[in-house]
């Protein structure tokens, strides 16, 4: 199956910060493919910006050996590259001074969408959105995309807020959270809204708890410095899976509109208990060598978490009474991203002691077989009697809808919403500063108590108090394979 593919508007693209890693890994790769399969249409400009001084040319080649290294061989034609290159355009720019500019305004063109991505460090998020407002480079129509982190407390994050709605209306504003661009977390809404079968058993009254998982192999790496100033806390739970948690919890919205489904997601946060301190559980991975969190940081006396779990309630009508499980971390023993919705037992078993009834688990697979499995009860097949059995009602995106099925990376589908003028899967200025509101008082009060992070072996599935915090409810962590 060919997915169909709508081009967007002609548009120029800066993307500040051109020769950073995130472009060269992401962004430019990214558009690569949507102008390979025709997404990009003809006359599209895509201007580099950043410090370094270099050519048109030299930078078109930086751009050929980023997209020689991050996309698959099959995928690179030298016609096709050529073609992508001749729309690559670069510009010398200082973010804080009055260098470059001029040349950037130059190169803008009329009628047609103009968007900036900052893929740069938040301290200079104002800087660039005050000059490209300033100097007339950016409209009313404009848009402008900003990477997280967005702030490292409610205090910060509302700055940066101010920052850039001193210069852009919140209509403009895009900030870009690459969990919320992929296929799986998508299709999440088409299970909930457009199918009856789950809705109304989508409550406190039918599911028992909520798991959500987010697994990784590495470390920290070459990023040490940087997170060991952030955590698992503010590096993953305080964006990435609190939205996650917002498109389990919310309530449907009255269509399928930017502002209706981001109301729905601020009132989940809104209503978040507060959490004490037997409702989380922090970890740090300790091993030898390389496998070390302390020697990757730089800094034997951390005590910044690297693994975090934890016990979440919230407060309303639907889910009074059922907790959210949130889990994720380093090292760990799989990379795996999930999201487990477990059904209460019926109350009821008509077929004996025998036979143990399982729970019926739907889960959503994020990462890295994106998809999603629905466990339920069924006879045993064969003549011994009436046994029952728990199987997975399996799908596979590439095997339900074919293996060579095109689904775009998280962030080219997301740079083609930007074009589009469609802020679905993009995070608002309110939603940011909510989610911080909840997870300041946390972090803030182990932090007051100075309590480090229980220790855990890299390649496992973390520390041993995260099992107890789910084995006191009489529940478990679904096995990270």
């Amino acid at each position: 199956m060919v997915a169909r593919v709508i081009p967007v508007e002609t548009f120029d693209l800066v993307i500040f910060g051109a020769t950073g890693d995130l472009a060269r890994r992401k962004i430019l790769p990214g558009l690569y493919r949507r102008w390979k399969e025709g997404q990009i249409p003809e006359g599209a400009a895509i201007i580099g910006a950043a410090r370094s001084e270099m050519t048109r040319e030299q930078f078109r080649a930086q751009v050929s050996e980023a997209l020689e290294e991050f996309v698959a061989p099959q995928e690179l034609t030298p016609e096709v590259v050529a073609s992508f290159l001749a729309m690559i355009d670069y510009v010398t720019v200082d973010a804080k001074g009055d260098g470059g500019w001029d040349d950037l305004a130059a190169r803008m063109r009329e009628n047609v969408v103009r968007a900036f991505y900052l893929s740069v460090a938040p301290a200079l998020f104002g800087d660039i959105a005050q000059r490209l407002h300033h100097r007339g480079i950016a409209d009313r129509a404009s848009r402008i995309v900003v990477e997280k982190p967005f702030g490292k407390d409610l205090k910060t994050a509302h700055a940066l807020n101010a920052d850039l709605a001193a210069h852009f209306h919140e209509d403009q504003i895009y900030r870009i959270d690459h969990y919320l661009g992929k296929e799986t977390v998508q299709n999440l809404m088409a299970v909930r809204f457009a199918n009856i079968l789950f809705e109304p058993l989508w409550n406190s009254q039918f599911v028992d708890h909520v798991q959500i998982t987010v697994a990784e192999t590495v470390g920290v790496g070459g990023r040490g410095e940087y997170y060991d100033n952030s955590g698992a806390m503010r590096d993953m739970v305080q964006n990435h899976m609190m939205q996650l948690l917002c498109l389990i919890a919310m309530e449907p919205p009255h269509c399928f509109e930017p502002d209706a489904m981001r109301d729905e997601k601020l009132k989940v946060i809104r209503a978040l208990d507060p959490m004490g301190p037997g409702d989380f559980v922090r970890g740090q991975y300790r091993g030898a060598g390389g496998d070390d969190y302390l020697l990757e940081a730089g800094n034997p006396d951390s005590r910044t978490e690297s693994f975090v779990a934890m016990k979440l309630h919230i407060s309303n009508w639907r889910w009074k009474g059922t907790p959210f499980y949130l889990r994720t971390g380093k090292r760990m023993k799989s990379r795996v991203s999930e999201i487990a919705v477990t059904f209460k037992e019926p109350p009821h078993s008509i077929f004996g002691e025998s036979n143990q009834w399982r729970e019926n688990v739907l889960v959503i697979r994020l990462q890295p077989d994106e998809g999603m499995d629905l466990r339920v009860m069924i006879k045993e097949p064969g003549p011994g009697g009436m046994r029952l059995k728990d199987v997975a009602l399996d799908m596979s995106f590439a095997e339900a809808l074919g293996n060579d099925l095109d689904m775009p990376d998280a962030y080219e589908r997301l740079i083609m919403d930007v074009i589009r003028g469609n802020q679905t899967l993009f995070m608002r200025g309110d939603e940011v500063e909510a989610a911080w509101a909840w997870v300041d008082p946390v972090i803030q009060g182990w932090e007051a108590r100075g309590d480090r992070p229980e220790p855990y072996d890299p390649g496992s599935t973390g520390p041993e108090g995260a099992l107890m915090l789910m084995h006191k409810d009489g529940r478990r962590w679904r096995e990270i394979r």
